[in-house]
């Protein structure tokens, strides 16, 4: 079946690694360049299948990371040398669509970027589906 999710979500450029049955699936959504620094905002979607149950539990959340040297102008790093990683998880329960899009709003402020993880979700629950297994959406990957 990962071969089926993978191939739904051909169409987003992205990379993909495995660890302990969780799979992940992250893609850098947006950069900031500055004077000797740069930063990334990434989606990351996660999810494990469990064969026995014939579940897909998934979770998906917003990453920023940055690293380089500033000249005290930018109010999130300080002079010198500094890595920063920001991490917004997720909905409650089922999907909230608002709760990624307050994220995005958030990061919006810094970046600008057009993606759609409402797809990434779309196209997950619909393999999950067809292949007879039941989808859940966790708030945290600790429900995985």
């Amino acid at each position: 079946m990962i071969n089926d999710i993978k191939n739904a979500l051909s169409f987003i450029a992205g990379t993909w690694s495995e660890k302990n049955g969780i799979h992940e699936f992250s893609a850098v959504i947006a950069e900031r360049k500055a004077f000797l620094s740069k930063k990334k905002l990434t989606y990351v979607a996660r999810f494990r299948i469990d064969e026995e149950k014939k579940e897909v539990r998934f979770t998906e959340y917003l990453k920023e990371s940055g690293m380089g040297l500033s000249g005290g102008t930018d109010m999130d790093m300080s002079p010198g040398f500094g890595f920063k990683t920001t991490t917004y998880k997720t909905g409650f329960g089922q999907p909230r669509e608002e709760n990624i899009n307050e994220q995005s709003d958030l990061f919006g402020k810094e970046y600008t970027y057009t993606f759609e993880w409402g797809a990434v979700r779309k196209a997950i629950e619909e393999v999950a589906i067809k292949n007879a297994y039941t989808y859940s959406y966790h708030v945290t990957s600790l429900g995985l």
